[in-house]
């Protein structure tokens, strides 16, 4: 994409952020109305009113920029005197409320991540091919083999032989059972370490499974290693500096929709994830005037016993949303920069 959108772009991206601020909005209320607080709005979408409907004591509101949404809570940016308002709530009634954003984006994590593993499939322990030349071939393995032992453990999927093989760190043969159309055959395999990737391999290439029951366990796993790696990816960016060109905003956004969509449905399906799971740690910062801000200023409270105030909060709150529109502008501005540059 160099400084053009399709219209099929244009509609993934505001797809995307759908899918991720209104389930963020919606935890937000629904946990608030489990502690009683009274949500003035609740709205799809922002700036000029297009849709609205009152149901009970909330206005349900569709607006014309599908760039999001809000959840209007009463008393939520000032005191008020009401049973019924945010600012009346126990610290842990609060915190509860605010993290209920950031659990419907990990959730989401979790959900779309079993529908791309019921789209591509899962790797399974028998195996699509064998590499010429690898250990695996010389011990005679072939293409439809089934691995069910390894060294007298059983094996009961792909990450049970990858984990039994990468183990072995000193390249010893391994004992391995295997299933050939019903008969077993047994062979000793000696890995052979790969200097560009730093590991022990046999020149194996699994096969994918496609099966809708097994893809939700194969799903929570693979959201789980994913916010391994990106948890472990935000300690080494601030182990080795932050650069600039590694931080993206909503054009960046629009380009990456772009570029992961041209893949197919899973490509696109994938970086919802990885945004997802950005925009639940980013919204945990202690930034205030995000989620994670409120909650450590409740913290702050409770700590300095009341000598830390609404007023110093509200300050705080406005400093924070100035450094956060500033932090927006420069990287719009280098995601403008690396378009057309």
């Amino acid at each position: 994409m160099k400084g053009k959108i399709d219209l099929k772009t244009a509609i993934l991206f505001v797809v995307m952020l759908l899918v991720l601020v209104i389930p963020h909005e919606w935890g937000h209320m629904i946990v608030a109305k489990l502690c009683g607080v009274r949500v003035n709005e609740f709205s799809v979408g922002m700036g000029p009113l297009l849709f609205q409907r009152k149901k009970g004591d909330t206005m349900y509101s569709v607006r014309l920029l599908p760039l999001g949404g809000f959840c209007a809570m009463e008393g939520e940016e000032e005191a008020v005197d009401s049973p019924t308002s945010y600012s009346s709530k126990s610290n842990l009634q609060k915190i509860a409320i605010l993290l209920a954003g950031v659990t419907m984006n990990i959730l989401i994590a979790v959900l779309v991540s079993i529908m791309v593993v019921a789209i591509s499939g899962f790797p399974s322990n028998t195996l699509e091919s064998v590499t010429p030349g690898s250990p695996a071939e010389r011990a005679g393995l072939m293409p439809g083999d089934k691995i069910v032992e390894i060294d007298g453990s059983a094996v009961k999927d792909w990450n049970d032989v990858t984990s039994k093989i990468d183990a072995d760190k000193d390249g010893h043969a391994l004992h391995f059972v295997i299933d050939r159309e019903g008969k077993t055959i047994e062979a000793d395999i000696s890995p052979e370490y790969l200097e560009d990737e730093q590991r022990y391999v046999i020149g194996i290439v699994s096969k994918y499974e496609r099966d809708v029951l097994r893809s939700i366990p194969e799903g929570i796993k693979f959201s789980g290693q994913l916010g391994v790696a990106f948890v472990q990816a935000i300690v080494s960016m601030f182990k080795n500096g932050v650069n600039p060109d590694d931080l993206a905003g909503p054009v960046g956004l629009v380009r990456a929709v772009d570029q992961t969509s041209a893949y197919g449905l899973a490509s696109y399906l994938m970086l919802l994830i990885i945004v997802s799971l950005n925009l639940a740690f980013f919204n945990l910062l202690p930034i205030p005037g995000l989620d994670g801000g409120k909650i450590f200023f409740i913290i702050l409270k409770v700590i300095s016993g009341g000598r830390i105030t609404d007023d110093m909060e509200y300050k705080a709150t406005i400093a924070g949303i100035i450094l956060l529109i500033t932090l927006a502008v420069l990287i719009t501005f280098n995601d403008v920069r690396n378009i057309f540059g």
